[in-house]
């Protein structure tokens, strides 16, 4: 903690430095008294895309498409990129909050995202587990998503093994003085957002807030059901606070401040579980002749939640384990600069910081309905990076070259295990600390032979520290129950990409990516016969395991239709993956295997017709056939979902809206547990509400 400290007090020293810099030309010339004073235009946005980024596979989503969904829920809009996928396919109303890490590519997860996910330049994955707080995010804060696929993402920060997910929130012309929106639907669930902003030249402000709630659906199918199933009831809501002031005419502070809260159970007695956690943040943008970006930020999470075990008529639940307290915290910083190289160089440099920590206390080993032992494990990782981008444009061919260098380490790691009643410790263990360091990169080009073709290629590395959750808690659900390993390697990606861009008439865009992957040191839950403890009521166990690799490649096609901007639009998504484990010793029975939870098809396609406040989508989902376990013999079936969206103005600000998810109620295969016990996801849903716009 002290070595990062020293690196918090070195980055905010530059970041005022940077900043004066940039001021003092300004503050210093002495100008005519006839001169017109510069118009101040704030955008609450970061440094401008890299110019470089033509030559990658990226995806936008646009605010429209944002709010045109059917639930109203970010994970589903980010359903619309083909292949971005979360570790289950259930979405945040049933799910257990340690499955949503996000992935793209078919390069397999195991709970902890392997995607970079930033919100306004913030990494926002759970300091401890890497999952993604979903609830946290109502999609009427976001102006825009920005979906990058491939990893080696140098100034966004390490973590990008599979690529980058960039959240943005409103910009001033998409601002409304007051809006409101409040749906009523199946399962006596409620759905409400509103935000209310102050625009004026100089900035704007925006105080924002969203409640979600339901009854719920059992999330047991019904031939797997027993007298133990019930449905599963959630609650969510949060709020934010954002400002953006200009200071002088190319300079702009941004100050965010946001809290949630999750609670949702399972379906089942001792099943019910709580995500709590606040953000900071504060950037200041330099658009001038040098531009810059500085950046600090803080996070705090806190999780809590119980596990059962049930017996094999499920007739009886048995609480098996309390994880009570989840406290951890993510603080970082960063710090870049864009030096002027003229019009046709684009050149970002910079450093960045960010330490986490935390733990887990837990009571299990249940007797009588009574806890008889405590466990604690955690510890902190820190990791501190430079990176360059550069872009340069040479008439028809355009360049990127990017690469960072981070030095990590894992401190303070331990595990202690106690009875209640007293007594010598069952287990008390502090592993070494650790540290080293990654150097990744990525290099493309995009070649533009005529206006409505443009060729791409790219080739990258990407990384990934594993997470506290991973080194350190061992977890359980249902019978199914998963050691930790505390001597967890990094994970490493290389990967090489190819593709084009047609633009054959005006609206219409196709695009086309050819992709491999190998991820080396993969980090995955593997069935094992010698567990390192014995608890009651388990029937397979599992432990983290480093595997030697996971290849995968593909092709992915994604294409839009809105002729001469017009009302009506098509859009579609199709990702196909081959993926494959490469395993040795403890996982020489993996090789060959497919990677759980990794779908070889995924595809999304939507029908939208748009006039003003009027709008109808119909949106289809078509997921393939996926293993619910590493040896590939649980099976989920594919599923295919269709969506709708209405929207029908009342009056100038008021609209009804009528929405409907999983519309034919299609069987969603989400996980399957025990003794085959089938879990699902969403089951159809119908919305009725009211969305209200001032301006």
């Amino acid at each position: 903690m002290i070595r990062f400290s020293l690196s918090v007090a070195a980055l905010l020293s530059s970041s005022a430095a940077v900043a004066q810099s940039a001021e003092q030309p300004a503050a210093s010339a002495s100008a005519p008294e006839n001169a017109v004073a510069r118009e101040i235009v704030v955008t609450g946005r970061g440094l401008a895309d890299a110019p470089g980024d033509r030559a990658y596979a990226v995806v936008t989503i646009d605010r429209a498409r944002i709010q045109a969904n059917a639930s109203n829920r970010l994970e589903s809009v980010l359903a619309d990129v083909a292949g971005l996928q979360q570790f289950r396919r259930s979405d945040s109303r049933s799910a257990n909050p340690t499955s949503q890490g996000i992935s793209l590519r078919g390069i397999g997860g195991n709970a902890s995202s392997r995607a970079l996910l930033i919100f306004d330049g913030v990494p926002q994955a759970d300091p401890f587990g890497g999952w993604v707080a979903f609830p946290a995010y109502a999609t009427g804060r976001l102006g825009r998503i920005r979906v990058t696929r491939g990893g080696g993402s140098g100034y966004q920060g390490p973590g990008a093994l599979a690529g980058t997910v960039e959240l943005e929130s409103l910009t001033p012309d998409q601002l409304a003085p007051v809006q409101a929106s409040i749906a009523y639907g199946s399962r006596d669930s409620v759905d409400a957002q509103g935000s209310a902003a102050l625009v004026r030249g100089s900035g704007f402000a925006t105080v924002s807030g969203a409640y979600a709630r339901g009854d719920g659906f059992t999330p047991t199918v019904a031939q797997s059901r027993g007298i133990v199933d019930r449905p599963a009831p959630y609650e969510q809501a949060s709020g934010a606070l954002r400002t953006v002031v200009g200071i002088g005419a190319t300079t702009e502070v941004q100050m965010n401040a946001s809290a949630f809260t999750d609670r949702r159970d399972r379906g089942s007695d001792f099943t019910a579980n709580t995500s709590e956690g606040a953000d900071a943040s504060i950037r200041l943008i330099g658009r001038g002749r040098w531009g810059y970006s500085v950046l600090a930020y803080l996070q705090t999470r806190a999780f809590a939640s119980s596990f059962n075990s049930i017996n094999a008529t499920r007739t009886t639940a048995i609480q098996s384990l309390n994880q009570y307290n989840t406290p951890a915290t993510g603080l970082g910083g960063r710090i870049e600069i864009l030096p002027p190289l003229g019009e046709s160089i684009t050149l970002r440099l910079g450093t960045d910081i960010r330490d986490v920590s935390g733990k887990t206390q837990e009571l299990y080993t249940f007797v009588n309905a009574a806890p008889t032992r405590r466990r604690e494990a955690g510890g902190g990782t820190t990791t501190t990076g430079a990176f360059a981008d550069a872009s340069l444009v040479a008439g028809d061919v355009t360049f990127s070259l990017g690469g960072r260098i981070d030095w990590w380490s894992i401190d303070g790691g331990y595990l202690s295990e106690r009875p209640l009643a007293g007594g010598a410790a069952l287990t008390n263990l502090r592993y070494a600390d650790r540290d080293g360091h990654e150097t990744t990169g990525r290099a493309g080009v995009a070649y533009q032979p005529v206006e409505s073709i443009t060729l791409r290629a790219a080739g990258y590395r990407g990384w990934r520290l594993p997470t506290l959750n991973e080194l350190y808690r061992p977890f359980r659900v249902g019978n199914d129950a998963t050691a930790a390993n505390a001597l967890l390697s990094p994970e490493r990606l290389t990967g090489i990409e190819g593709g084009v861009t047609l633009a054959p008439a005006p609206g219409v865009t196709i695009a086309a990516t050819y992709f491999y992957n190998r991820l080396k040191d993969a980090i995955a839950n593997v069935t094992t016969t010698s567990p390192p403890q014995i608890l009651p009521g388990v029937t397979t166990y599992r432990v983290r395991q480093n595997l030697d690799a996971i290849r995968a490649h593909g092709f992915e096609l994604d294409a839009a239709y809105r002729p001469d901007a017009g009302p009506f639009g098509v859009q579609a998504s199709w990702s196909h993956t081959n993926s494959t484990v490469e395993g040795s010793g403890l996982t020489a029975a993996l090789d060959g295997l497919r990677p759980a939870q990794t779908p070889r098809d995924q595809l999304s396609g939507t029908v939208d017709w748009r006039r003003d406040a009027a709008a109808l989508s119909l949106t289809v989902r078509r997921i393939g056939r996926q293993y619910d376990d590493d040896q590939n013999t649980r099976v989920l079936d594919p599923a295919t979902t269709l969506d709708g969206y209405a929207a029908l103005p009342i009056t100038r600000a008021l609209v009804a809206e009528l929405r409907g998810e999983n519309l034919f109620d299609a069987r969603v295969e989400a996980g399957i547990s025990g003794a085959n016990i089938v879990e699902r996801a969403t089951p159809r849903t119908i919305w009725v509400g009211l969305r209200y716009g001032l301006r």
